[in-house]
């Protein structure tokens, strides 16, 4: 089973890149076999992405973008700890929207739809072994699939980056992440709304009609409590936390959790191996651009792959060092600023509060700054 590229890991990074490629021969390797749904779900999913205009686009030219349970953003609305805030305006910035939101199930039939030619799964990986011109991959029912490039987008906890001895630091932030969703009294707007509460981060992201998702970054502890609130109770709590911005809530969703850690990989390649999304770099999702990161890395691998010279292995090392340059910078920065926030914001003592508020509305006022991030944030 020779092919070009095999990827590992059948979310919507792996799943994306086995879409996109072009030219090669592309094996998909994933713990389960995904069978898309023939329409939406009736019931909205409890995990829900926001996607940056760039990989919005990214996705309609792989003809997986599902357009019919996705939301576009047209303004983002920033509360700090004492009555700081900041805005963000499509409109003014000159653009049509500033994000979209879509659930991950939705997403991920969208992206499964046509994969059934290459698509290993269930499957489970048990051995990886590097030759000369290409690399074998042994999965736990004895086939032996062999590429030129191995792509690892497994996850957190890498099969592929700890076999291809790629180290990386990792950190527990002591904090989960509560989801659920929400009907609304009030319309939503199109706007995505986060409230910073002196460590915790909520946010509210659109979804299709007076509907909203909730992410609420709590401490461990309090994230446990949280998910054990009856419908109603949680419902007030959220009401409360947020000020009752949009009326009434009512749980359409359950709230499930799940563990918040910073995970940061020293290399994104290695001999024969490259390393996309949560394999790579897992950030806080304050700033929901975890996601947005692996995409964002799933279009420069293609990218470098495709520009290659016409004798060039696609596995070769100094060829997949392009791929780490270009991606080395963005990542770091984002990690780093988002990293940032959760410390400044979750810092005690009013002397941090009055610096982190008082910076949170001077960048307010400051247009070209907004415009900036903006930028940044929609690629």
């Amino acid at each position: 089973m020779e092919h070009d590229l095999i990827v590992v890991g059948g979310g919507p990074v792996g799943a994306s890149i086995a879409r996109a490629a072009r030219g090669l021969s592309v094996a998909l390797v994933a713990n389960e076999r995904r069978v898309p749904r023939s329409a939406p779900p009736a019931t909205f999913d409890a995990r829900v992405y926001t996607l940056s205009p760039g990989n919005v686009a990214f996705l309609r030219r792989l003809e997986a973008m599902p357009e019919e349970r996705a939301t576009p953003v047209h303004a983002m609305r920033v509360h700090g700890d004492d009555g700081s805030r900041i805005d963000f305006d499509a409109y003014r910035a000159g653009v049509p929207e500033l994000a979209w939101t879509v659930e991950d199930g939705v997403l991920q039939d969208a992206l499964w739809s046509g994969l059934e030619a290459g698509v290993f799964a269930p499957a489970q990986c048990t051995d990886v072994s590097l030759e000369d011109r290409r690399i074998r991959l042994r999965l736990a029912d004895g086939q032996e699939l062999s590429g030129k490039l191995l792509v690892g987008a497994d996850g957190a906890k890498s099969f592929v980056r700890e076999r291809a001895g790629i180290a990386a630091s990792e950190k527990d932030y002591g904090q989960a992440a509560v989801v659920a969703n929400f009907a609304c009294e009030r319309p939503h707007g199109h706007t995505a709304l986060q409230w910073f509460l002196g460590g915790p981060v909520l946010a509210l992201l659109p979804l299709p009609g007076n509907h909203v998702s909730m992410v609420w970054s709590l401490p461990e502890a309090e994230a446990a409590r949280v998910q054990c609130l009856d419908a109603q109770s949680l419902a007030r709590e959220v009401e409360s936390a947020t000020c009752s911005t949009l009326g009434q809530l009512a749980v359409v969703t359950p709230a499930r959790g799940y563990p918040l850690r910073r995970v940061s990989a020293r290399r994104l390649v290695a001999q024969r191996v490259a390393l996309v999304g949560d394999a790579a770099h897992v950030v806080h999702p304050l700033a929901g651009q975890g996601l947005n990161l692996g995409l964002q890395d799933a279009r420069m691998l293609l990218e470098v792959l495709e520009g290659r010279e016409p004798v060039r292995d696609p596995g070769e090392l100094r060829l997949l060092r392009r791929y780490e340059r270009a991606r080395a910078e963005p990542v770091l920065a984002m990690d780093a600023m988002v990293d940032g926030l959760y410390r400044l914001f979750g810092a005690q003592g009013r002397t941090a509060a009055r610096l982190r508020n008082a910076g949170l509305n001077l960048t307010n006022r400051m247009t070209v700054v907004k415009n900036l991030l903006m930028r940044q944030a929609m690629t």
